[in-house]
């Protein structure tokens, strides 16, 4: 039975579960708009909408006074989502190339107003990943990676870093449209362990931390 909405969405959904479990063989015929209404708890106008997205998909074929057919187990990835998800990777390997060295500097560099900025930031940020629009989240987050910057103490990464901020926006909130648990919301811990790696002047754990937290957002879109 489909309870969540839009029921549309939720009901083309547990179609290409039970398409994908082999319920239906590839070019098999599924059963009519009544069946798979009363099987799903919806209405026959859902199952319509939910067959239009799944053959927008790949998936789905309806063929005239013959029905609608199986023509694939999965669904063709949306091309805009990979298009998307390329343009976040180039500007995570941007943010690799600056943001590493800058951490590993600020490590040696860092000063008593730095280490507060990362209390503030941090703070912030927090707050932010709990319930704030995205936009706001974002704008938390790069606050708090433009302190690592800027506590490096050197020109040229700081203004390589604020011509780049437009860019790291926007691949942001694609990355959250794409992940829609909002996983990178709630990784405070990664960034936690930037600023403490930093204030323990440990140039190498800094740099490595930094790595790593960016890596591993890079690894989840792939």
């Amino acid at each position: 039975m489909i309870r969540r909405h839009p029921l549309a969405e939720q009901a083309a959904e547990e179609l290409l579960r039970r398409i994908g479990s082999g319920e239906w063989a590839l070019g098999g015929k599924l059963p009519g708009e009544t069946t798979l209404a009363a099987e799903l708890g919806v209405g026959r106008s859902t199952i319509r909408e939910a067959v239009r997205e799944l053959a927008g998909r790949r998936v789905l074929e309806s063929r005239q006074g013959a029905g609608v057919f199986v023509i694939a187990h999965q669904a063709a990835e949306d091309w805009d989502k990979v298009l998307r998800r390329a343009d976040i990777t180039d500007v995570l390997e941007g943010r690799l190339a600056i943001e590493t060295e800058a951490a590993r500097l600020a490590a040696s560099r860092r000063t008593p107003a730095d280490l507060k900025n990362f209390r503030y930031t941090l703070s912030d940020r927090k707050r932010a990943s709990e319930k704030s629009p995205d936009d706001w989240y974002v704008e938390a987050d790069l606050a708090f990676h433009r302190a690592i910057v800027t506590a490096a103490h050197n020109a040229v990464l700081t203004e390589l870093f604020d011509t780049f901020v437009p860019r790291i926006r926007r691949a942001m909130i694609d990355m959250l449209k794409l992940d829609e648990q909002h996983r990178h919301r709630h990784d405070q811990a990664a960034h936690e362990a930037i600023a403490d790696a930093i204030r323990a002047r440990d140039p190498d754990l800094a740099a490595t931390r930094s790595r790593e937290h960016l890596s591993a957002v890079r690894s989840s879109l792939i």
